[in-house]
């Protein structure tokens, strides 16, 4: 093996480590676009379609993106190996009530007060949203499943 091929293979684990330390991260955006696209599709069609109210809505299309949200966390984002499922949901759900309650005042504020579109006003809040139940999951949520199973 000439200095070409060594030079080679350590590029390529130098690659695979970094692709290994930020594949939390990266998940978290591919399944946090998914959550949000599911969100978005189930408030368009409860509030335009349905023509129902953008507060009941939005209530409506959390409760689904919620629930995809935990099992992709859980599975592909966090790697959770807790065996206290119920536990873990509970604090999954109850974060992300926090997180609503702070969507629901950020839409608020934007749509009744700054006049703007339901859907324009759920699109600036998704962003405060995304960091917060990033933060939420990493630090609290699945904290523990990950220091005792050893992963991350």
């Amino acid at each position: 093996m000439d200095k070409k091929d060594t030079k080679k293979k350590i590029t390529i684990l130098d690659k695979i480590k970094k692709y290994l330390k930020y594949k939390e991260i990266r998940n978290y955006l591919i399944f946090g676009v998914l959550t949000t696209a599911v969100n978005w599709i189930v408030f368009q069609l409860v509030n335009a379609v349905f023509m129902q109210h953008w507060s009941y809505a939005n209530v409506i299309a959390w409760i689904v993106a919620v629930l995809f949200a935990y099992i992709t966390n859980r599975k592909y984002v966090f790697n959770s190996q807790s065996r206290n499922i119920l536990k873990e949901l509970f604090m999954f759900v109850q974060f992300r009530i926090y997180s609503l309650l702070l969507e629901m005042l950020i839409m608020y504020v934007f749509i009744e007060i700054l006049l703007l579109t339901p859907f324009t006003a759920k699109v600036i809040a998704a962003v405060v949203v995304v960091i917060a139940n990033y933060v939420f999951s990493k630090a609290i949520v699945f904290k523990e499943s990950r220091s005792v199973h050893g992963s991350n």
